[in-house]
């Protein structure tokens, strides 16, 4: 059995997701909330395996809720459930670690297939999402990638460079061309292509 947690500050939406789910042999809705401020003692009490959250919250919202929970709750699976269908905000919720972004339009036809595709280790985007987070087939190389992956951990290119065995200009060389090929002008821009290709 998969224990759910919900929080939202509609209780007609919390209705309607309960019927949903629990009408699944193997999905049950163990509690419910409607504010930020109550969901870690509800995490506590019921240990759920996966939280459906809506990111518009009163109290400050649902992401410092999820950088706060996210260090006591590591294997704790999220779903955000949400109206907006913005690339970049639906890329900022992907860097908080949340496993599914589900938008509200799309919840009775692909939530129980988002649930049952996290709890099987993978991330789930709704089709709205997905289709509004296309971008061309770019090919990067294993070295670009190599690259890539340094850059959005933080690391300067003269560390990246050594650590991959490579000379300062060459590192620089691969740089422009991820830039080039991404489209990318700014750091958040290379992270959003990242997040969509489930790089990071």
């Amino acid at each position: 059995m998969i224990k759910i947690a919900l929080l939202d500050d509609h209780a007609i939406l919390r209705d309607g997701i309960k019927h949903l789910l629990n009408s699944e042999a193997d999905l049950h809705v163990c509690a419910e909330c409607d504010r930020p401020s109550q969901l870690e003692p509800l995490l506590e009490r019921h240990h759920p395996d996966l939280l459906i959250i809506d990111l518009n919250m009163p109290e400050g919202g649902g992401f410092p809720l999820l950088q706060r929970i996210r260090p006591g709750y590591p294997e704790l699976l999220v779903i955000v459930l949400s109206m907006h269908e913005n690339p970049g905000f639906v890329s900022k919720a992907l860097s908080f670690g949340v496993n599914a972004y589900i938008t509200k339009t799309r919840a009775a036809e692909e939530l129980v297939l988002a649930i049952r595709t996290v709890v099987n280790g993978n991330r789930y985007l709704s089709s709205d999402i997905a289709r509004g987070m296309q971008r061309p087939d770019i090919r990067l190389s294993p070295r670009e990638h190599d690259v890539l992956r340094g850059l959005l951990q933080g690391k300067n290119p003269k560390t990246i460079a050594a650590e991959l065995g490579i000379t300062d200009k060459t590192l620089y060389a691969h740089r422009t061309h991820i830039m080039q090929k991404t489209q990318a002008r700014t750091h958040s821009e290379l992270q959003e292509y990242a997040l969509s290709l489930g790089l990071i």
